[in-house]
């Protein structure tokens, strides 16, 4: 039998977790950790038995649910044939040429070429490189600076942690780094301006990244990285108009477009990819999570044919491509994607995500968007957020130290689901496996529900939350 007592100690003794209060996890005052045992659909199971509904697929990542035994049949066949082939100086492995061929034909636009590495952080750290690299082999070795955005996620390594635009994933890291730039975020719930349509504060954002290039020198800006829609920073699609005007703004002064499609790509948001949701023509796309749903790390960049030739130009100054890892291209995890593809594909998941999405969303409408503890319900597909105010007349923020949105999250694991509670800002977020049934929608949301009254109660009671 499993001693478990002696395994939740060893975690706080030996285990360095990300995004934890180590201090309090290690003196016990956060409790035990949560040893997951085992999952099948949308629920997992911890080392107390106890069953919870992940309606947040892990970290966006668990797709096609969990316990689906295609995808590890097809991990141990692989693992069985061929564990490992590195991919330096042309050797490949059958399920990676798969795998690039499939992803060129599936993406936005005209993709030729793949890149592969572990995490997202790490694809977003090639992403850079690339704009960097594309812009010395043509010639404008000054077109370096990289765009992103406030409230954008896209990793917390150096690079990749200097693109989010979250302060919190910077203390004590002194990040953002140079050539790292920030411009507004696409929230337009609280960014725009009295009167302001969303067509309009579309149009002032372009304005304001223009006026951000102009100020740096277009001639320094090489890229500019977004996700379709925010993920980690609040979950908030964006408004009427955002993508046409900011594509328009980014073709002007000649600046590569980098889709983060790691949170969207693969179904999310009803469509395979984001930027066909938002008619974004990307010349370069960060893919991870749901291309393996989690089942094994893998990520990815996809290359346009604009890129690629260039990338081939440098051969004539370089020589060999100077980039890669020991796991680029690893054929275990080309194995999982193919198969958690084939799952996709075949249960349309991306149309699941739309038409069961389209119900999901209609729910969070109906159940939330009149409660005096929420200012805005908002989401695209199966991805959904809450935002908690203290007067939702005045968008009245709570005090930070309250955690209202950690106390709803809290409040909706005692019902038995995972929901989480977004950095920056009091919210609720759901990101629930893409394989999720109508029927279970239902029961999410009743588990929010039960969550968020509880809680308003408890802010009432404590003569903080203003009556609507």
């Amino acid at each position: 039998m499993t001693d478990y007592k002696h395994l939740e100690q060893a975690d706080k003794d030996h285990v360095l977790h990300p995004f934890t209060v180590l201090k309090d996890y290690a003196e016990g005052k956060t409790g035990d950790p949560r040893i997951v045992t085992g999952g099948k659909g949308i629920r997992i199971q911890d080392q107390n038995g106890t069953e919870l509904i992940d309606a947040f697929a892990g970290l966006y990542c668990m797709n096609i649910g969990y316990g689906r035994t295609e995808v590890a049949d097809a991990i141990y066949e692989q693992a069985k044939n061929l564990a490992y082939c590195h991919t330096y100086a042309q050797q490949s492995n059958e399920p990676l040429i798969r795998l690039s061929e499939r992803l060129c034909k599936m993406a936005p636009g005209n993709m030729e070429r793949v890149f592969y590495g572990m995490s997202g952080s790490d694809a977003n750290e090639t992403q850079v490189k690339l704009v960097w690299y594309y812009h010395n082999v043509i010639g404008k070795p000054e077109k370096k600076k990289v765009i992103a955005r406030e409230r954008g996620y896209h990793g917390s390594s150096v690079i990749s942690g200097s693109l989010t635009g979250l302060p919190i994933y910077h203390t004590l890291f002194d990040q953002p780094t140079k050539p790292i730039l920030h411009t507004g975020s696409p929230h337009y719930y609280w960014n725009a301006k009295d009167g302001e349509s969303e067509r309009e504060f579309s149009k002032r954002r372009a304005r304001e990244l223009e006026e951000l290039i102009l100020a740096e020198d277009p001639d320094t800006i090489g890229g500019f990285i977004g996700e379709p829609a925010l993920g980690t920073g609040g979950i908030t699609p964006p408004p009427e108009g955002y993508w046409e005007e900011i594509q328009a703004v980014l073709k002007k002064y000649d600046i590569l477009l980098i889709a983060d499609e790691v949170v969207t790509g693969f179904g999310r948001t009803g469509e395979m990819f984001g930027c066909m949701t938002y008619g974004i023509e990307p010349d370069l796309i960060t893919i991870a999570k749901g291309l393996t749903s989690a089942y094994i790390p893998l990520s990815g960049v996809i290359v346009s044919k604009k890129v690629s030739d260039v990338l081939k130009q440098g051969s004539d100054i370089a020589g060999m491509f100077p980039h890669g890892y020991t796991y680029s291209g690893h054929p275990v995890g080309a194995a999982a994607a193919n198969a958690v593809l084939d799952i996709v594909e075949k249960e349309d998941l991306p149309g699941n995500a739309r038409d069961t999405g389209a119900y999901f969303q209609k729910r969070l409408q109906e159940t939330f968007a009149q409660h005096p503890l929420v200012g805005e319900v908002r989401g695209v597909g199966l991805m959904g957020a809450l935002e908690f105010v203290a007067d939702r007349g005045t968008k009245e923020r709570f005090e930070p130290s309250l955690k209202v949105g950690a106390r709803v999250s809290n409040a909706a694991l005692e019902q038995g689901m995972i929901a989480r509670a977004m950095p920056h800002g009091d919210i609720l977020g759901f990101s629930p496996p893409l394989c999720i049934t109508k029927e279970e929608i239902d029961v999410v949301i009743e588990k929010a529900k039960i969550a968020v009254e509880k809680v308003a109660d408890e802010l009432a009671k404590e003569g903080l939350l203003k009556a609507a």
